[in-house]
């Protein structure tokens, strides 16, 4: 008598949210790497900064397209039985992370996964409601250190992983590891500054006229520099890939995006823009 087929390991599972990366600052760095993984989207986020985001991506909703004649809850539905796929784990659905409507727990409560958080910004420290569902939560010592966080990953055989990985080097002030503090761009002449808990500007008004920084080649500086920290990211990323074990399903995205004068902002938070919103998506296993 034939044994009965073995039931497939699942897969393990990476999220890399590069913070505040615009969907052309992406495209613009042509990150060959990253897309072995598949074919870049334009998404959107739900939300224009790094915490509401962030417990948009982790109760399972990843940046959506815009389809038109759809309903909402129809568009989610699809939405959720992507996991499926990216789990390899057959039946997950909507209906799988009810009641907490939380992926983490889900993952380590029902499918038995190791779940794991390194995070670049304060704002989503340890303290934080976020910190729900893992077994592990890092704010890590530097904003903006992908290789530290590469580094750090494990792939047990018994169980299978997943990591939430938030990554800096794209949000302001765009600095690669190496870059000495000293020589980040600092801001200045905002009309109605914004800040979060990690103390650093985040979105503001730009005052008509006023100060030089703001002028269209400062702030094109300021997005090669986002341009720049993606070709950094994008040699990281090819670390992880080769890291990983061959059983693991990638997404990279961003949490929202970023504002380079547009309308006369700069960065992110509440701010009503499309730039803000739209963010880069791919996601796969490797080819």
């Amino acid at each position: 008598m034939a044994k009965p087929a073995a039931t497939p390991k699942p897969n393990n599972y990476i999220i890399v949210v590069f913070d505040s990366c615009r969907h052309d600052s992406f495209i613009a760095a042509k990150p060959k790497n990253i897309m072995r993984l598949g074919e870049v989207e334009p998404r959107w986020s739900y939300a224009s900064w790094t915490a509401p985001s962030h417990y948009n991506l982790l109760s399972g909703l990843l940046p959506h397209d815009s389809p038109k004649q759809v309903f909402a809850s129809e568009y989610y539905k699809k939405d959720f039985l992507k996991y499926a796929e990216r789990l390899g784990v057959e039946g997950v659905g909507f209906k799988s992370l009810i009641p907490k409507l939380y992926f983490p727990a889900f993952l380590q409560q029902s499918l038995g996964y190791r779940t794991h958080a390194m995070v670049s910004l304060p704002v989503l420290n340890p303290r934080t409601i976020l910190n729900n569902g893992f077994d592990t939560y890092r704010l890590m010592d530097h904003h903006n250190d992908m290789r530290a966080m590469v580094k750090e990953m494990r792939f047990p055989e018994d169980k299978p992983s997943f990591y939430l990985l938030n990554v800096g080097e794209t949000h302001y002030p765009y600095a690669l590891p190496d870059e000495p503090p000293e020589d980040w761009p600092r801001i200045s002449g905002i009309h109605g500054v914004f800040k979060h808990l990690d103390d650093q500007i985040v979105g503001g008004k730009l005052i008509k006229g006023g100060d030089k920084f703001f002028n269209k080649a400062k702030m094109k500086m300021l997005r090669d520099r986002q341009v720049k920290a993606v070709k950094h990211l994008d040699r990281v990323v090819e670390e992880l890939f080769d890291l990983v074990p061959k059983n693991t399903y990638i997404t990279i995205t961003a949490d929202h995006g970023e504002l380079f004068g547009e309308g006369g902002f700069f960065g992110h938070g509440p701010i009503m823009h499309k730039k803000v919103f739209e963010v880069p998506f791919i996601e796969g296993k490797l080819r």
